[in-house]
């Protein structure tokens, strides 16, 4: 599979993929001026999912889903800041966004919605409740949110935080796969877990 299509948006420069799963496009997150971006290229995606629920990556959610017409997916653990994202007024939200809904809340141990063939959920937490990770073995692609960043790891001192809980989730299930695994984040530059594991500081045994 090519590159993802992305784009970064929004204050917080964040970024949301488009990827294309045999046929069925989907979304990755919805950062501010996503939707915009998609409808300057007249590209509606079959679903979207949002790795977490913090504001930036939420911001074009429910407008984007209606454009579209398209099922949303996340964790139950992460449901609460996608219905409510008011409280996170006083973290930084700079100003009041709409509720997103999902069609179905998702977890590592279920089923996957029809379309997403050769794919595989990893709940990463420690950053926010119910952090997914998409990972694509095939293709040798994760796609991360928040957990892991090139040199970097997500911050841990939001509510819901736990330091702990996110660097072993990290090393439980992220560092095992294949070194090539190219890591597609939240923010900032695609990195591999191979050289994660060789440079990045927070990972450090």
């Amino acid at each position: 599979m090519p590159d993802p299509l992305t784009f970064t948006g929004g204050i917080a420069a964040t970024n949301a993929y488009l990827i294309d799963l045999g046929g069925h496009l989907l979304a990755i997150d919805a950062p501010e001026g996503f939707l915009d971006f998609l409808k300057g290229k007249k590209i509606k995606p079959g679903s979207l999912l949002l790795t977490h629920g913090h504001w930036d990556h939420i911001w074009d959610a429910a407008d984007l889903a209606d454009w579209a017409g398209c099922p949303v997916y996340y964790h139950p653990d992460t449901a609460f800041l996608c219905l409510q994202p008011d409280a996170m007024l006083a973290f930084g939200l700079p100003k009041k966004i709409r509720p997103v809904k999902a069609t179905k809340l998702l977890d590592e141990s279920g089923p996957l919605p029809e379309g997403w063939a050769d794919s595989r959920l990893l709940l990463v937490p420690g950053h926010c409740p119910g952090s997914l990770c998409l990972y694509l073995p095939k293709f040798n692609q994760l796609f991360g949110g928040d957990v892991l960043f090139a040199d970097g790891v997500g911050r841990w001192d939001l509510p819901g935080g736990d330091r702990d809980l996110l660097l072993s989730g990290i090393h439980e299930k992220i560092l095992p796969l294949p070194p090539k695994t190219v890591v597609y984040p939240g923010h900032g530059p695609s990195t591999t877990v191979g050289q994660e594991k060789r440079s990045n500081p927070f990972l450090a045994v």
